[in-house]
């Protein structure tokens, strides 16, 4: 059973996630994405939407993530933030689409591929061009953990990173109340949009590197 405020105290300085901590982040984040709306949205409205959503984060964390993006994590687990670097925030390569494919199509089941294809590419469409950035790809804290500003120590830890390298960084957010979250930490709302006519809403948020945040 994770100490609730010890993890709150190590998201403070998270450790970087290693190849034997990935089952504790795919764990942790298919966890904190249980009741998204935008994963209800395009995940398989069936008995096997839990093992989909399960299968969806390890081929994500296993084939594109680990590697190449930065995972911070509270060293006992319990949350993880998913970054990836300016050189890596653009389009999927086609081998790892091939990679994907499988685990994306018993995530969504056959009928909602469409909604999955519709997302992946507004997303694509709204990432910035113009500069480099680092994408806050996930972040996700689990259900035990939420409440305790475990996410919002990620975030700080991140943003001085980041602010000490003079990068800019990135996110969506389909959660309209996390939006005020982020902006604590420096993003401003860049776009709203729908994948979808019928989908939810999602937020594009961007952040300049500051000086003088914390």
């Amino acid at each position: 059973m994770l100490d609730i405020a010890q993890v709150a105290r190590e998201a403070e300085t998270p450790a970087q996630a290693g190849a034997d901590d990935l089952p504790g982040v795919i764990g942790d984040l298919e966890a904190a994405f249980a009741g998204d709306v935008m994963f209800d949205w395009f995940l398989r409205d069936d008995h096997r939407r839990d093992e989909g959503r399960r299968g969806f984060f390890d081929a994500l964390i296993h084939h594109v993530a680990f590697g190449t993006a930065r995972i911070d994590r509270p060293a006992s687990g319990g949350a993880a933030a998913v970054w990836m670097p300016p050189e890596a925030t653009g389009p999927i390569s086609l081998l790892k689409e091939m990679q994907l494919a499988p685990a994306i199509l018993r995530a969504t089941g056959l009928a909602r591929v469409p909604r999955i294809l519709a997302l992946h590419s507004a997303i694509d469409a709204h990432h910035p061009k113009h500069r480099p950035y680092a994408y806050l790809w996930f972040l996700g804290v689990h259900p035990r953990m939420q409440g305790m500003g475990v996410g919002s120590r990620l975030l700080r830890a991140a943003a001085r990173r980041l602010d000490a390298d003079g990068l800019a960084a990135y996110l969506e957010t389909q959660t309209k109340r996390n939006v005020a979250l982020y902006r604590r930490h420096g993003f401003e709302v860049t776009a709203e949009f729908h994948p979808r006519a019928d989908s939810p809403p999602m937020w594009s948020m961007w952040r300049e590197p500051q000086a003088d945040l914390y």
